[in-house]
């Protein structure tokens, strides 16, 4: 995605993950200017997206292969708001699918590229869910001691590293239910269950791993002059190779999202959320502190904002 807009080094772009999503998310942007999106996204990857964003309901839209390509197209529409608005961030930072659309994002990507891919991405998760029913869980509350307990559990593994004191689990119900039982002995102070498909972002995800690489060898990379931070080492990467095994690996690795937010200059003062938009928002002011955080829930809360 080219553009002539001049970059902004203190605006960081958001790009939220599936979990961000909800039935009827896209109503309130069927009225912009770039909802034609959702027909080339829809086309790319031989799913009615519009159905999904308008019309389903929670139950269909947040299964993993669904929620995917449709929390990409929203967030994706989002972002060409703000370009039109005048705004266009240097800093691009997604979480977990959101790494896709930051990267199409900063042109690294084409949109078919990206759709096609995280059309295969959400089916092939979708499949290794099913082979192996696999859960996951929230921690809140915890000490670095606590983190240190996590380490060596059976069957259960860090997933997301989503601020100092919050990290999510995935892992078998076995796993995972012993981690509810035990939380508090292994230091937590909360633990809650999350209503997800399966065990994501870790090695129960290794049998989707196959198809994802075999569509990432076809992808087409571009340049770009944002710097896009990855998920997997909390650092800035440009180079296509290194997003191909970045990509891959984030299958199974966890997402390092304190790091990744901890990597942000302390130029960015100003963080603004694609929709479906509010989950990163409220992960990254715990994380470190910003003039101004925007999470618009319309097109034209985008358009209202001071650039």
């Amino acid at each position: 995605m080219t553009h002539s807009l001049p970059l902004r080094d203190d605006v960081v772009a958001l790009f939220p993950g599936q979990g961000s999503l909800s039935g009827g998310a896209g109503e309130a942007w069927r009225d912009s200017a770039h909802w034609y999106l959702v027909d080339k996204i829809s086309t790319a990857a031989d799913v009615d997206v519009a159905y999904l964003l308008l019309e389903a309901s929670d139950e269909e839209v947040l299964r993993t292969d669904r929620a995917q390509i449709a929390t990409f197209t929203l967030s994706l529409v989002g972002y060409h708001e703000l370009l039109d608005r005048g705004v266009r961030p240097r800093f691009l930072l997604g979480h977990s699918l959101g790494e896709f659309s930051a990267l199409v994002a900063s042109g690294l990507m084409s949109v078919d590229d990206g759709a096609r891919l995280i059309a295969v991405r959400g089916a092939a998760m979708a499949e290794a869910a099913e082979e192996i029913e696999g859960t996951m869980v929230a921690l809140m509350g915890g000490d670095e001691a606590a983190r240190a307990n996590l380490d060596g559990l059976n069957d259960a593994w860090v997933a997301n590293v989503n601020g100092h004191a919050q990290i999510v689990l995935s892992g078998t119900r076995g796993g995972v239910d012993y981690v509810l039982a035990n939380h508090r002995e292994l230091g937590w102070r909360r633990a809650t269950p999350l209503a997800v498909g399966g065990a994501f972002h870790s090695p129960l995800m290794a049998r989707a791993q196959a198809a994802l690489d075999a569509a990432l060898a076809s992808v087409t990379w571009g340049e770009t002059d944002h710097v896009v931070i990855a998920n997997v080492d909390g650092q800035a990467h440009s180079d296509a190779t290194q997003w191909r095994s970045l990509l891959s690996r984030q299958l199974t690795s966890p997402v390092e999202f304190l790091a990744a937010t901890l990597a942000l200059p302390s130029t960015v003062t100003t963080s603004v959320e694609m929709p479906p938009a509010g989950v990163l928002t409220g992960l990254t002011k715990r994380i470190r502190d910003f003039d101004r955080q925007v999470s618009p829930a319309t097109p034209l809360d985008i358009q209202e904002m001071n650039p």
